[in-house]
């Protein structure tokens, strides 16, 4: 069963528990399969691609923490709460992603492999670093890592 059959499932077990906060997020990501399937000029009832539903998802994910940054700076912790509890049920649908240790290690592989060590490059590097573990790592993190790998 793919991704997006599945969390379709998922909104009908959520209906029957009850479950309102699961079965908000869930019916978001089903408007954003559909919003993304139109964008691609396919039909709205057409199904997603794994890949394309954990793009989806990952992009939820990055508004959630936005959201959450924001209310926090804005004192609002009551919604920050609720856009964390909701960030908590998206993270389930996503893949495990590499902490920050792996994420150094991998990097300075890279880097020793590639022979990077020219600061001037780091971007070029970079992009080379985040297609590489696209939807396996943050790319916040990634971000960081390389530049204190690089300029050390």
């Amino acid at each position: 069963m793919s991704l997006h059959q599945d969390i379709r499932e998922q909104m009908k077990e959520a209906m029957k528990a009850r479950d309102a906060l699961r079965l908000n997020v869930i019916r978001g990501l089903l408007a954003s399969f559909t919003n993304e399937a139109v964008s691609k000029k396919r039909k709205p009832d057409e199904e997603l691609s794994d890949e394309e539903v954990l793009t989806v998802i990952g992009r939820a994910v990055k508004q959630r923490k936005d959201s959450i940054e924001q209310f926090e700076k804005g004192g609002r912790t009551d919604l920050a709460e609720v856009e964390k509890s909701e960030l908590s049920i998206l993270e389930t649908y996503l893949p495990q992603q590499m902490s920050k240790d792996e994420i150094v290690a991998y990097v300075k592989s890279k880097q020793a492999e590639l022979g990077m060590t020219d600061p001037a490059k780091k971007n070029q590097f970079m992009g080379t670093i985040m297609k590489e573990l696209k939807g396996k790592a943050d790319g916040t993190l990634v971000k960081e890592v390389i530049d204190t790998v690089i300029v050390s």
